[in-house]
């Protein structure tokens, strides 16, 4: 055959990011695995792998930071009702309460003590952690003193919404009241999340993030597409 007679070589076309992640999924899908776990129909095979690719250590500096800004939203609150219940004993309509209210004034500021000691003990543990590698434990613990804090948070805005409620209405109306109130706390502190999360069987149905997909929603190919 002389070069005359040889067939002409048409070059690959080009594919664009789209197409090679829809090529990429539909190999993984063929060539995927039998886990033995069913798999809901129209799932992506992506999804059933790990939302992230990090390492033990990324994943505790995530999880850190995370944290960190759960406790600076927690203790402004903390610290703002605590330095109003510290002021209340110098008022002067303190001498005329009650010996239960008295007793309720105690319990919630120690309540309010507490919560403060505990929501600002990730910092401790993190300067006496500093330089261990030990920073998984230290996520760990600081996230279990956290919820510590925010359950002696709880129970503090309880204590002293009855204490301020009993002193302005003076009848048992308060405690109905505050109970009301803090069964709307559970119910958003901890019902609805533990709720929202067994209905998701505590996966994300989000597939993991792709480096060869294309960040442009699905639509008509454009000029630079076709070329």
């Amino acid at each position: 055959m002389t070069a005359r007679e040889r067939p002409r070589l048409l070059p690959r076309p080009k594919l664009t990011g789209r197409e090679r992640h829809g090529r990429k999924a539909e190999a993984n899908t063929m060539t995927a695995p039998d886990t033995g776990h069913d798999t809901p129909a129209g799932t992506p095979a992506d999804s059933r792998r790990a939302g992230r690719r990090e390492s033990p250590e990324e994943r505790a500096d995530r999880r850190w930071t995370d944290l960190l800004q759960e406790v600076r939203v927690a203790q402004t609150g903390s610290q703002v009702l605590f330095g109003f219940l510290l002021s209340v004993v110098f008022m002067p309509r303190f001498a005329q309460l009650g010996g239960f209210d008295r007793g309720l004034y105690v319990a919630t500021v120690v309540l309010g003590a507490l919560a403060t000691g505990a929501l600002a003990a990730p910092v401790a543990y993190h300067r006496i952690f500093a330089g261990h590698r030990l920073k998984p434990e230290l996520v760990d613990a600081a996230a279990r003193l956290v919820a510590i804090g925010l359950l002696l948070l709880a129970l503090t805005i309880g204590s002293a919404l009855l204490l301020l409620l009993r002193v302005a209405t003076g009848s048992a109306v308060a405690g109905w009241i505050t109970g009301a109130v803090m069964f709307w706390f559970v119910s958003c502190w901890l019902l609805i999340p533990v709720r929202h999360l067994r209905r998701h069987d505590g996966r994300s149905t989000r597939p993991p993030d792709d480096p060869d997909r294309d960040p442009r929603p699905p639509g008509p190919p454009t000029p630079s597409d076709s070329a």
